[in-house]
């Protein structure tokens, strides 16, 4: 279910705005940022990117808690006890492969193997296991946290990632209402003064002083001006409902937008400073730190640890392993030398066809994405410089268009006191009326460009602001 609630009660209860009615109906675009920035579905999404890092990363250090193993077995048959074996052992493996071991042997029996036997109170031993070529520099455990640790920072370039795309989908739908806003505004005023106009010329036609026809003329200006006043209503209600679709609450609840909620029409400032264009566009090492570019550093230096994990699956396997013995193991003198239990085991593949295939396929991934990053710092690089200059063109054509309106508004004044004298005709005041419209309607569509752009600098730049 939606609920319907007023964003003045928004503001109000999560910002604590001390503003008047009039103006706390005013949805200021930085505060529209923080809304989705704080709430949205999509925002909250991509937080999980951090949890699975750091899930991702526990289980890697699992590898390396301590284990116990007990293992116990017995056997009777025919009223003879063939064995009773009891054998616990406590492993702590360590960062660079070796393994520290410790050990209790309980074994009886009458059928007991000669080389299972052990004293009466049990055997105790403790030692190590030590790989002495595959593994011990690197191996499978240490490879998945080195991994782990990269995966939890680029998760978090993911993640800043993830949330500046939905701050830039949000600000476009924004910058569309305010588009919306606008153009409502212009034909509310301009239907204004038609009417007026046509009211006059009304009064005139009844006193003798204009022509019937002149009273057409000027309805149906009066019509053409509502009947764009009404397809303004329909534009500002479609981008006001999709407004509503980054508007939450907690706890996942959505919110529409109520009908006497409107967009800041002085945002430049405010745009400038949630964005920080200026900032951003004054940075010349901008490149290096770019989350995209980061998170393929970070994917880059996990494929390396990757290929060198399957590198050193090229050494042969060999395992060195060495106990002390002992009966009494709370007496330290007890461990020597001369009571041990060892032992080395080799194994190496003879052709290593699949560890070298493994070893190719590490080096392919690699040369992969050393590719992406080179395509991509291109790709960035010339995006954000377009950008850039798309800007300047965008500001040089607001102040093109200002000067136009506002040469147009005089245009307009002009003619309209040449028709109050008697020297020119409504058709006149009309056309030059329609200039005035067509030039306020593009100055409009430029400023939306204008802001659209700048939040595709921010988008490219992939920023994660502070709200």
């Amino acid at each position: 279910m939606k609920y319907v609630l007023t964003l003045l009660f928004i503001g109000y209860t999560y910002f604590g705005f001390s503003q008047s009615i009039e103006e706390s109906k005013i949805l200021r675009f930085d505060e529209y940022l923080g809304f989705v920035k704080k709430f949205h579905p999509i925002v909250k999404q991509a937080e999980l990117l951090i949890d699975e890092s750091q899930a991702k990363l526990m289980k890697s250090r699992g590898a390396f808690d301590p284990k116990l193993d007990v293992d116990y077995s017995q056997k009777e048959f025919n009223n003879t006890g063939y064995y009773d074996k009891l054998n616990g052992t406590f492993k702590i493996p360590t960062w660079f492969g070796v393994e520290v071991k410790a050990a209790f042997d309980d074994n009886s029996g009458y059928y007991l193997n000669p080389e299972s036997t052990v004293p009466d109170n049990g055997l105790y031993s403790a030692g190590v296991s030590v790989p002495l070529g595959q593994g011990l520099w690197i191996n499978n455990r240490m490879a998945a946290l080195k991994q782990a640790k990269l995966y939890r920072e680029q998760a978090k370039l993911d993640r800043d990632i993830s949330v500046n795309t939905i701050l830039y989908d949000a600000a476009l739908v924004y910058f569309k209402w305010l588009e919306a806003y606008n153009e409502l505004k212009l034909f509310e005023n301009i239907l204004g003064n038609a009417e007026l106009r046509y009211t006059g010329i009304q009064k005139g036609v009844e006193v003798g002083e204009n022509a019937e026809i002149e009273a057409t003329e000027a309805r149906i200006a009066v019509n053409n001006r509502k009947l764009s006043l009404e397809q303004s209503k329909v534009k500002l209600m479609k981008a006001a409902l999709e407004l509503s679709n980054f508007l939450w609450l907690e706890n996942n609840v959505p919110v529409e937008l109520q009908p006497d909620i409107i967009p800041d029409v002085n945002s430049e400032s405010i745009v400038d400073s949630t964005f920080d264009i200026n900032q951003l566009r004054a940075q010349s090492s901008i490149l290096e730190e770019h989350p995209k570019m980061l998170s393929l550093n970070y994917k880059l230096e996990s494929l390396d640890v990757e290929r060198q994990l399957q590198a050193n699956k090229l050494l042969p396997k060999i395992n060195a392993e060495y106990n002390f013995l002992t009966e009494k193991p709370a007496v330290t003198q007890t461990f020597n030398t001369a009571d041990y239990k060892g032992g080395l085991s080799i194994s190496f593949p003879l052709f290593l066809r699949k560890e070298r295939g493994d070893l190719k396929l590490a080096k392919i991934k690699q040369q992969d994405v050393a590719f992406e990053i080179d395509a991509t710092r291109v790709s960035l690089q010339n995006k954000i410089t377009a950008l850039k200059q798309e800007l300047e063109s965008y500001s040089i054509q607001n102040k093109i268009t200002l000067e136009m309106v506002s040469d147009y508004q005089k245009m307009l004044q002009a003619e309209e006191r040449k028709f109050q004298l008697g020297e020119s005709s409504l058709f006149l005041v009309n056309s030059r009326e329609s200039k005035l419209i067509d030039g306020q309607l593009k100055a409009i569509a430029i400023q939306n460009k204008f802001f659209s752009t700048k939040a595709k600098l921010f988008n490219s730049l992939a920023v994660n602001p502070e709200l």
